[in-house]
């Protein structure tokens, strides 16, 4: 509604090259989908991505939150209308979501936004306390997650098209239609295992000394 009362020329594009699955952002497993979208109906090309994703956001119960609600019903009158619907691929892929296949972080994340935590976790972000918010997350991404898993949750866009593309782009030559060979090796990650725990340990260390709540307090202290 804001876009439309702002500039009613708005045009959206949603790249589905990749389409990730899981509980993101970080720990989304990406799959190749080769899907491009494009509306100028904003509400009708997040239900039209939605749908493909295996979810059907005009069809969510009335007990969702009013936002889903109201975004559902403006789904419903944008589909009868919508360029990007009538044409949109016949597609469902059928994606288990952020709530199936949930990693420890989320589940804290959810016992923290809807949970028993909500309350003393948002005492403890008024506080000094706050940075532990982000120093809990890039222990579990980049300490944990991404050392240990990334490789393995990688591999299938890791070995595609794209992946042997981004491998050889130096190397390869496009013609009119494109690239006829992208190369017969696919990206191949060499950060992770040991070298990626110990790069996690220096944006550790950076989360730490960047904080506002410490590094506020140091300047004060100089100051005197």
């Amino acid at each position: 509604m804001i876009q439309k009362k702002i500039h009613r020329g708005v045009f959206a594009v949603m790249d589905g090259t990749f389409a990730g699955d899981g509980p993101g952002p970080r720990c989304m497993v990406p799959h190749v989908k080769n899907v491009i979208l494009a509306s100028a109906d904003q509400v009708a090309i997040d239900a039209v991505g939605g749908e493909a994703d295996g979810d059907r956001p005009a069809c969510r119960s009335s007990s969702s939150a009013w936002r889903t609600r109201w975004a559902s019903a403006a789904a419903t009158r944008a589909r009868s209308r919508s360029s990007a619907t009538r044409r949109r691929p016949a597609e469902n892929w059928h994606f288990d979501g952020p709530f199936r296949k949930m990693t420890f972080a989320s589940r804290m994340q959810h016992k923290i936004y809807w949970g028993p935590l909500k309350r003393p976790i948002e005492w403890s972000l008024k506080t000094v306390l706050a940075p532990w918010a982000y120093i809990a997350s890039v222990i579990y991404h980049d300490s944990f997650w991404y050392p240990v898993k990334a490789k393995r949750m990688m591999r299938q866009v890791l070995d595609s098209d794209w992946g042997r593309l981004f491998r050889n782009w130096e190397r390869v030559t496009p013609d009119a239609n494109g690239f006829p060979s992208v190369g017969a090796e696919g990206v191949e990650l060499t950060r992770v295992g040991m070298a990626a725990f110990t790069k996690s340990l220096g944006i550790l260390g950076t989360c730490m000394k960047e904080a506002p709540e410490f590094s506020n307090r140091r300047r004060k202290v100089v100051s005197r």
